[in-house]
């Protein structure tokens, strides 16, 4: 069945960075296209960015020129990497694709950004 496993999750003070991973299975990874979402306390889930399967990146926003996404196929695994980080950043982060017809998201991984 499809999984998706996100990790580097943490606290970090405002300033430093962290770089989360989302390892996929069951999926034919190279072809899918990902998205990495987050989710704050009272806060609708949203789009971060995401990463097609040919490699073009899109960013909301209010985390262009901070946040990479990238991904390596040969892993099966899609990466964010978040500098410059703001208290405004924390969330639960969530990897999501979309296979059958259907999107599948990762249980999250927890980024706690202080002040």
């Amino acid at each position: 069945q499809v999984q998706l496993v996100e990790s580097g999750g943490g606290l970090v003070q405002a300033g430093g960075s962290l770089r989360l991973s989302c390892a996929a299975s069951g999926i034919v990874f190279s072809i899918v296209g990902m998205g990495w979402h987050r989710q704050a306390p009272g806060k609708q889930r949203e789009l971060v960015a995401s990463i097609t399967s040919g490699g073009s990146t899109n960013y909301v926003d209010s985390v262009k020129g901070r946040f990479t996404i990238s991904r390596d196929n040969a892993k099966n695994t899609v990466y964010l990497q978040m500098n410059s980080l703001k208290p405004e950043d924390t969330a639960v982060y969530y990897c999501r694709t979309r296979w059958g017809a259907r999107d599948y998201w990762g249980q999250g991984t927890q980024v706690t950004v202080s002040s």
